[in-house]
């Protein structure tokens, strides 16, 4: 059973899905991020003929929220039409341990659930925390 919270960012990440660009996988995304001020922000991916050029639902929401000047996040929720809950790629679990966004919704268009924390989806990050004042480990 979803709370409130989860149940308004997997609304918003059905929704934005919908917009997704797959003209090769066929495997539309969405993504709805809680930023701490309150204001979700969305992301669909984007493919292109380009594999590596394409960019995923759960980074373009993210970096959506950081050019609106957000640094602060509560949650984040992916959704695809997945048997069970779609989870995020190797480069967006690298950028959500960036941000330490704290709960990600995992889900699918049934609504089934899974919700980890961005240590649970990478320990051991790289991220700013881990390096001191110079850069460096």
């Amino acid at each position: 059973m979803m709370d409130a919270e989860t149940k308004e960012l997997w609304q918003a990440a059905v929704k934005v899905r919908q917009n997704a660009y797959t003209p090769y996988s066929h495997f539309k995304v969405g993504a709805a991020l809680l930023a701490a001020s309150g204001k979700i922000y969305c992301g669909c991916n984007i493919e292109n003929a380009s594999y590596g050029l394409t960019c995923c639902a759960e980074r373009n929401a993210i970096f959506a929220a950081v050019c609106a000047g957000e640094r602060d996040f509560k949650a984040l929720c992916v959704v695809a039409d997945s048997d069970k809950p779609v989870a995020p790629c190797g480069a967006c679990r690298q950028v959500i341990a960036e941000f330490g966004i704290p709960k990600v919704v995992m889900s699918n268009l049934q609504g089934d659930i899974k919700i980890m924390t961005a240590e649970e989806l990478l320990p051991y990050s790289f991220n700013a925390a881990s390096m001191d004042e110079k850069g460096e480990k």
